[in-house]
């Protein structure tokens, strides 16, 4: 049953596009939604981190798998949509940047392990490239977003806020996220083994 999920390589690499795009989209905001953290925060969230990663790539002999690859995959972006929707409906606090910098370091615990997982699994150099192509694409077209998102609250509705600004950007980062779980969720679908590129 675990070799039963063959990945849909187009779709996959239409969802790495769409999350890098995410990471390009939010990364400028986390910096002012991190604000009321002490620095202490960062220290023990780091050890957290890397102990939780310790024991992550203590089981990869078991979860080096599409099985698992697609569920973590999932668990991770599901992660990232409840602290979208999460700070959308509770805004600004030091609970709530706790509660971001919690989910985003849950979702640092597998970066390692879904970078080793998505070798495998592609295998091929030439999808790898498109993926890594994809990836970085997506990254520098959500920076520009971000950017001209920014830019046109400021001089098309006037709001010069930064937190309004981030907070408005959340709007956006819902639809995002929800693209890329479906994304993600097609990437998985059952298909042939042969599939052509």
């Amino acid at each position: 049953m675990l070799d039963t999920l063959k990945i849909n390589h187009r779709a996959f690499i239409s969802y790495k596009f769409f999350n890098s795009l995410f990471t390009g989209i939010s990364v400028g905001s986390i910096f002012i939604i991190y604000t009321p953290l002490t620095p202490s925060v960062y220290s023990l969230g780091g050890i957290v981190l890397a102990a939780l990663m310790l024991v992550v790539a203590m089981f990869y002999a078991k979860i080096l798998n599409n099985h698992y690859f697609f569920r973590i995959s999932l668990f991770v972006e599901l992660v990232l949509l409840a602290m979208v929707v999460y700070f959308l409906l509770f805004s600004y606090s030091y609970q709530t940047a706790l509660m971001i910098y919690i989910g985003y370091q849950l979702s640092f615990v597998f970066g390692s392990y879904l970078v080793r997982a998505e070798t495998l699994a592609l295998k091929k150099d030439k999808i790898l490239t498109f993926v890594d192509v994809a990836k970085q694409a997506g990254y520098l077209i959500g920076l520009a977003i971000s950017f001209l998102f920014y830019k046109v609250l400021e001089y098309r509705f006037g709001i010069m806020d930064n937190q309004n600004q981030v907070y408005n950007l959340h709007y956006l980062l819902v639809i995002v996220e929800v693209l890329i779980i479906y994304l993600l969720v097609k990437s998985f679908s059952k298909v042939k083994a042969n599939q052509p590129f």
